[in-house]
């Protein structure tokens, strides 16, 4: 069975972390293709914008909304979208602080976009890889392969 594979980026949103000042090694997605089928792994994605900068620091509502648009993004160069997204984890700086206002923007946004059944999802807390970043969240979609759509 041959398996396609390729790293997916959407640098007119986010920029790709080894190009960060202090460069990091990993793809912000990548995509598997087998047998018609598509998997679409998203690395930790937090409020950071195309120059790789973390962008609205303190506020937990505007960068729990600034990540889920950077996935959107990524979601969207693979035409994919989050109704084909199966499992998320989140990453919390401070569960007990955040945990409420995340899980409420989450909701609001998956209404807004018409999602009738959630991903399966963990909420951790933990410490990122940027003292800045309150939140960052993994994401899995799994979908029929672009020929077959």
């Amino acid at each position: 069975m041959t398996i396609k594979r390729r790293p997916v980026s959407e640098p007119k949103v986010l920029n790709e972390a080894y190009q960060y000042s202090d460069p990091v090694p990993f793809s912000r997605a990548f995509r598997l293709d087998i047998k018609g089928v598509t998997v679409l792994l998203i690395s930790g994605t937090a409020s950071v914008d195309e120059k790789g900068d973390t962008i609205h620091m303190g506020d937990i509502e505007a960068q729990t909304k600034r990540m889920l648009e950077n996935v959107t993004a990524l979601l969207a160069r693979e035409n994919a979208t989050w109704h084909d997204v199966v499992r998320t984890t989140f990453y919390h700086r401070d569960i007990d602080r955040d945990y409420q206002d995340v899980s409420r923007i989450r909701t609001e946004f998956f209404q807004e976009i018409g999602l009738q059944q959630y991903p399966a999802s963990t909420g951790i807390e933990a410490k990122l890889c940027r003292s800045d970043l309150l939140i960052e969240m993994e994401a899995i979609a799994i979908y029929e392969s672009d020929a077959e759509k």
